[in-house]
């Protein structure tokens, strides 16, 4: 497949970010996993109410079998070959002024954390695939996930692999995949069907 190419000039790192399902041996460690958490804890966030919670683990300890464990489908699959994994929640309320009030940005904001751990995750050699195939029920016992938290995705990180260490049928999809124009998503003064 021909390297992507942006409509516009923009920073190298958004193109060449994608999120490949084959996982290298390489493990990782704690260090290097709280790089990532880093950059989540400094992204944007409304009010700076900093609503999103991550729970981790590093592939063949406890916490990484918890996560796996509340994966479905492939997931299962290629996931478990990751060196890392994070949950990604949030809390839709926050407190002010003694009551709990709806944060209608707490999603939004997860999503910023999630952005930034992939970036960062890139700048460190590594490769991010976020997964929306989990079972939110069985995870957030096992997490000891707070009442009100909301899971939004698990993520794995590690070294990228080769593509052929997938399943046959899963190899086709192991490349950066495109995206619409711009000018297919934005318009100027009106939103576009």
């Amino acid at each position: 497949m021909p390297p992507r190419q942006p409509d516009f000039p923009v920073d190298p790192q958004f193109v060449s970010r994608w999120s490949p399902r084959a996982f290298a041996a390489t493990p990782m460690v704690e260090a290097e996993v709280m790089c990532l958490l880093e950059a989540a804890r400094w992204a944007p966030s409304a009010s700076n109410h900093q609503p999103a919670r991550f729970a981790w683990g590093l592939r063949g300890d406890a916490a990484f079998k918890a996560i796996h464990g509340g994966l479905m489908g492939f997931n299962t699959v290629w996931a478990e070959k990751a060196a890392a994994l994070v949950v990604v929640a949030s809390k839709p309320v926050v407190e002010k002024d003694g009551a709990e009030n709806e944060n209608v940005w707490h999603a939004f904001d997860a999503g910023s954390a999630w952005m930034s751990m992939a970036l960062q995750a890139q700048a460190m050699g590594l490769v991010a695939h976020a997964m929306g195939g989990f079972e939110a029920d069985v995870l957030a016992p096992a997490l000891h996930l707070p009442k009100g938290y909301i899971i939004h995705a698990v993520v794995a990180f590690g070294t990228q692999g080769d593509a052929a260490d997938l399943p046959e049928k899963q190899r086709a999809r192991e490349h950066p995949s495109d995206r619409r124009p711009v000018r297919d998503v934005a318009g100027h003064g009106r939103f576009l069907p």
